[in-house]
């Protein structure tokens, strides 16, 4: 088994990150199980520049390949709000519930409902340059919150090749379409070739 870090502390992410590389051989740790404990700063004007920062950082203080995910959801309405600002949307260390509520709230009058779930990943090996992957995927919001699988905005988020919220999906469902399975994808796809 090879053993990657995972540059969060959000078990939501890294239960999909197991899910998606577990059955080719890896052993995904988050930041604190490799005995990282800081708290990168988020800086970044972009989702690869916060994903470079997080993964520097990171690679600083463990003995193993690090992958960051920098992610969010850009709702067109909004001016792609909340992009990089989706974790705490509602206030610093908002809980997802709050995030999705005010986001609903914010949405209510609105008819476009046009989003795009976006996931960069930033794979820092040490003494290499780092490699970028980028995942989308576009959809709707909802007008209310169904269904309780995943994180985050999962439920009151409708990707356009389902009638369902990725909330009312199995991982195994969400995965291959999601941003983030389509980011893991072209990750894979890069660490075969090498």
């Amino acid at each position: 088994m090879k053993t990657l870090v995972l540059a969060t502390r959000n078990a939501g992410k890294a239960r999909e990150f197991q899910d998606l590389l577990g059955s080719l051989g890896w052993t995904v740790l988050t930041a604190s199980q490799a005995g990282y404990e800081g708290e990168p700063k988020e800086t970044g004007k972009t989702f690869r520049e916060n994903a470079l920062i997080k993964a520097n950082e990171i690679a600083t203080h463990v003995p193993h390949p690090v992958l960051s995910d920098d992610s969010g959801l850009e709702v067109e309405a909004l001016n792609g709000a909340p992009g990089i600002y989706s974790a705490r949307f509602a206030r610093s260390n908002a809980k997802d519930e709050n995030n999705r509520r005010k986001l609903l709230a914010v949405m209510r009058d609105q008819t476009n409902r046009r989003a795009r779930f976006v996931c960069v990943l930033c794979f820092f090996e040490s003494g290499k340059e780092p490699r970028y992957f980028e995942g989308i995927c576009n959809g709707n919001i909802t007008r209310e919150e169904r269904g309780d699988s995943g994180f985050g905005y999962d439920p009151v988020f409708i990707p356009d090749s389902d009638t369902r919220t990725f909330g009312e999906m199995k991982a195994v469902e969400k995965n291959p379409i999601s941003h983030r399975g389509k980011a893991v994808a072209a990750f894979l796809e890069d660490l075969r070739k090498t």
